[in-house]
């Protein structure tokens, strides 16, 4: 077993090398490491659970995961959002035992302590008999310590001193509301998740979202040669790279100017297109998606999404924009779990959400062209980063792309939005970015934030977009 000296040890080496571009191999396996996570990763940052328009009426719940935990996501009688811890205040028994549905109460099948959706205890069996004389309150289920929506997205986290989550976004707020306040419809989810394990670490899934673009050519190969993907290789590695704040990371592919050809706004139908405004963003946001024919992201720690124009059937189906929302669920050091969204304009046409999701599932599902090929190679990073040679030989990992001096790509001064943007996507300052702040959240003390702004950006007035946060909850 690693000594807690040993993982201090292991998260200094990754704080440097997030600098000098090598990560430790043994970050994707390391059991120590792993229950370290829990605690100062799963257990203080803002984690995604939920889409609001998975439950769009009073006692609609689902029920999802902080950490390895469960949490009931519900909307209460008064339309509020609720994240409710899913034990009972009586013995700890699980009171939620489907993934979804409508509910006015939930009750322990152990001992019949019943819950209303607010989490309150409002009856027991035999009440008077066995707790006469008790108060309910402060009896009722545990509540997240805050609980937000930003533009449709459910957040919640376990610390009380956690800053408020626009903050903890910074310059990520303004690229979400770049492609879910497009228009004043907003987003809705195409069904409930699909879900599926991989026997890789978590943070190979966030990794990927965060801009891994090198390894289209080689592994995604096929992709192209199938017409799956409209833009050729070459013009899709013409980019920027963008850590949006400390933690948070996103890739464009985007076109030199609103002129050029080929798909535009991630690829999304032209009848859609028509209703983009600027009723919730800015002329400058409006701009950058126009020029957008992909966006990937990843919002640390694990919650990810992707945006780009894809087809089921190159040869018979012309490419429509999908939208695909990702949670890389840790189940272990060893293990993850896929949860896949497929999500839409709300006023997109009923054909056109049915191609969206057709494609979507020929692509970015379990058994899709991307996954199957991203699977193998995740499963043997964690192999690697289990191994005893991985950590007698201090067996690291390169990241140096993108540095000074490295490869093609350079820093981009005149960008309209937030963050550290570079030009092309040959490029892994975002990925050092997300090991960066991994290593400065293991290593905070309980009660301690780290800086939640790059240094140069310190002072600097905040971008902000039309209008876009009367959506917070």
């Amino acid at each position: 077993m690693t000594s807690h000296t040993d993982t201090g040890r292991l998260l200094d080496a990754v704080a440097e090398g997030a600098d000098r571009g090598s990560i430790p191999a043994t970050i994707f396996g390391n059991p120590d490491l792993y229950r370290q996570e829990l605690r100062n990763v799963f257990g203080r940052c803002w984690v995604f659970l939920a889409h609001e328009s998975e439950i769009p009426a009073k006692g609609d719940y689902v029920l999802r995961k902080i950490g390895e935990d469960n949490f009931i996501v519900v909307r209460d009688e008064e339309g509020g959002v609720n994240v409710l811890f899913d034990a009972c205040r009586h013995r700890g028994v699980q009171v939620c035992r489907s993934d979804s549905g409508n509910t006015s109460h939930f009750r322990c099948p152990y001992h019949g302590w019943t819950y209303n959706t607010k989490g309150n205890l409002v009856g027991a069996p035999l009440w008077r008999n066995a707790f006469g004389g008790m108060s309910k309150e402060g009896n009722g289920l545990v509540s997240a310590a805050k609980v937000e929506s930003y533009q449709g997205l459910v957040f919640a986290t376990l610390d009380a001193t956690a800053p408020e989550l626009k903050e903890y976004l910074g310059g990520m707020a303004w690229y979400l509301d770049l492609l879910f306040g497009l228009n004043e419809h907003g987003m809705e989810v195409l069904g409930p998740p699909q879900r599926f394990v991989i026997d890789a670490n978590w943070k190979s899934g966030a990794d990927n979202f965060s801009g891994d673009d090198y390894h289209l050519g080689t592994l995604h190969r096929s992709v192209w040669e199938i017409g799956a993907f409209p833009v050729p290789f070459r013009e899709n590695m013409m980019g920027y790279h963008i850590q949006a704040s400390p933690g948070h990371s996103l890739s464009f592919s985007m076109a030199p100017d609103e002129n050029e050809p080929g798909p535009k706004f991630f690829g999304f139908p032209e009848e859609l297109v028509e209703t983009f405004n600027t009723s919730r963003i800015s002329a400058e946001q409006l701009s950058v998606a126009r020029r957008s024919r992909v966006m990937v992201a990843n919002v640390f720690p694990n919650f990810s999404l992707l945006a780009l124009p894809m087809t089921e059937d190159g040869a018979n189906h012309p490419p429509v924009g999908i939208l695909t929302l990702r949670v890389w669920q840790p189940h272990g050091p060893g293990q993850v779990e896929v949860w896949n969204w497929f999500a839409a304009y709300k006023n997109l046409s009923a054909e056109q959400k049915d191609r969206a999701y057709r494609a979507g599932l020929g692509t970015f599902s379990m058994g899709g062209a991307f996954e199957v090929d991203d699977t193998e190679p995740w499963i043997t990073v964690g192999r690697t980063g289990r191994s005893t040679a991985a950590e007698l030989l201090d067996f690291q990992l390169n990241y140096e792309m993108g540095k000074p001096g490295i490869g093609i790509s350079e820093p981009v001064k005149e960008w309209p939005g937030p963050g550290r943007v570079q030009w092309t996507r040959y490029e892994e300052g975002v990925q050092r970015n997300l090991y960066a702040f991994y290593a400065d959240m293991m290593r905070a003390a309980p009660g301690a934030w780290p800086s939640l702004v790059f240094p140069e950006a310190q002072g600097a007035a905040p971008q902000d977009s039309k209008d876009s946060h009367e959506q917070q909850a």
